[in-house]
């Protein structure tokens, strides 16, 4: 029973940091959210540290991965073997904005400890760019260099933070387009995108003569942003490499005149970006039933609009590329037949919904829903209690239960009973590794098999970075004898 209870309550952990981002709900403030996910973190680590470090390895979002960092950085006298070596892995691939700002955390708290500088030289020496960092992430860079007691990349990279008057001209051009456009209107243009703005900004540019000229500067992300601001529709280049749940978000936010006159290109890049997303699974899954959440609550917040609706929209589409072929059934909760038009409206009748979907006679039942079922309450923890015990013991159909929304007044995703497995998921994508997740919470596994499961993954984690790293430090050394020749 122990065993049974510690590996609740880290799965438990594993769901909040999945789907939260301290940010406002539908249901719940951003005050809630970050009050309950700082005790699920302070639970965690103190009680289960060993596999608080490993849920690293796992899809949770950037948000508690930087959290989970701090919280080891902050107690180094507790710190297991190879803790070190997770967060130097996680932080790779974390967004540098966070990282840069975890650094910053980490001086103000004081914690400077041999294992925190380690970390922080180590992750400064693989940035790929350092001008470009000190430029776009100035205060970043300077609050880590100096906190860990660090040189510069470069001596003129070092001048440009510390010493900006030293010089009057940079070798590195980002560096000198950088001091050129405080009075040269032109050289604005050889900067990211970010900085840019601020320059254009002061030299008075119009805005559609700077997006035009800064275009090759932009990332895929802003110059969509962008063409969206400017009311242009995005090119199919465009549409073609963006990540399933962003492309859900983006065509939510169109018209729906718009998504009708482009029907055919969307549903095909949504498909498009579903099959890259199912990888090997694709097929794999046999028939698959899914109820699917649009009533009004999956509008999200003001700082998370649409997002629960959006996991739904591109969960049709996965479950569509995972299932057989001609062996998908997608049921939404409005009654609607058409994905590529739902809005966030009505109540939630679930269980209504599961009766249809279990007609269906599926392998796997999945629902994606914030699980407030109130069309009549509780119906769908009912059906699926009385289908699971009378109906089918035998468990020929597997039902898991994916949920967008944490809920901080229970710590936890709302479950629609306790014969439903529940996990959390923030984006369409991880749905495959979250339904593996999902055998764990039907409370039928205890601790050590859960351990083994986190160990695997740790591995392989630890392994894809030892290859990136390799693979980086190939092109590296490649690049500098091109450069010397």
């Amino acid at each position: 029973m122990s065993e049974l209870v510690a590996a609740e309550d880290v799965l438990l952990f594993v769901n909040a940091a999945v789907t939260a981002t301290g940010q406002r709900e539908f249901r719940s403030s951003a005050a809630e959210q970050r009050l309950s996910l700082a005790f699920l973190h302070e639970y965690v680590r103190v009680n289960y540290r060993p596999l608080y470090a490993s849920c690293l390895a796992l899809d949770i979002n950037d948000h508690n991965a930087v959290l989970v960092a701090e919280h080891l950085l902050r107690t180094p006298g507790e710190a297991g073997d190879g803790e070190g070596r997770l967060i130097a892995a996680r932080l790779a691939r974390t967004a540098p904005q966070r990282v840069y700002r975890l650094f910053r955390t980490l001086r103000g708290a004081g914690v400077n400890n041999r294992r925190t500088r380690a970390i922080v030289r180590e992750w400064l020496a693989a940035r790929p760019d350092p001008a470009l960092d000190a430029v776009k992430y100035r205060a970043g860079v300077k609050d880590a260099l100096r906190h860990a007691h660090l040189p510069a990349a470069d001596a003129e990279t070092g001048d440009f933070l510390f010493a900006p008057g030293r010089r009057t001209r940079y070798e590195n051009r980002t560096l000198e387009a950088y001091r050129r456009a405080h009075y040269d209107e032109n050289a604005l243009y050889a900067l990211p995108f970010t900085v840019a703005e601020g320059f254009a900004a002061k030299h008075g540019v119009e805005r559609k003569v700077f997006l035009e000229r800064i275009a090759p500067r932009m990332t895929r992300l802003e110059r969509l942003r962008s063409e969206r601001a400017a009311g242009r529709p995005a090119g199919a280049s465009g549409l073609a490499v963006m990540p399933l749940t962003r492309l859900a978000l983006y065509v939510l936010g169109l018209p729906f005149a718009e998504r009708a006159a482009r029907r055919a290109e969307l549903t095909e890049a949504l498909r498009a970006a579903a099959r890259r997303a199912a990888g090997p699974y694709a097929g794999s899954w046999g028939r698959v039933a899914a109820v699917l959440d649009d009533s009004f609550s999956s509008s999200g917040s003001a700082v998370k609009r649409r997002r629960p609706l959006a996991v739904a929209l591109g969960g049709h589409f996965l479950l569509e590329a995972l299932a057989a072929p001609g062996s998908y059934t997608g049921l939404w909760t409005s009654g609607g037949t058409d994905p590529l038009l739902v809005r966030p409206y009505g109540p939630t009748p679930l269980g209504m919904r599961i009766l249809d979907a279990l007609d269906t006679g599926p392998e796997r039942l999945v629902v994606v829903s914030d699980g407030w079922d109130n069309a009549p309450p509780g119906l769908a923890g009912e059906v699926l209690r009385v289908w699971r015990t009378r109906l089918d013991p035998e468990r020929r159909t597997a039902v898991v239960h994916v949920n967008p929304v944490y809920d901080a007044g229970v710590f936890d995703v709302r479950r629609l009973g306790p014969s439903v497995p529940a996990v959390g998921i923030r984006d369409a994508e991880d749905l495959p590794a979250l339904v593996e997740i999902a055998r764990f919470a039907e409370g039928r596994t205890g601790l050590t098999e859960l351990r083994s499961y986190l160990d695997r993954r740790v591995a392989d984690f630890l392994a894809e970075h030892a290859r990136e790293k390799a693979e980086r430090e190939k092109k590296a050394k490649a690049a500098g004898e091109g450069a010397g020749t």
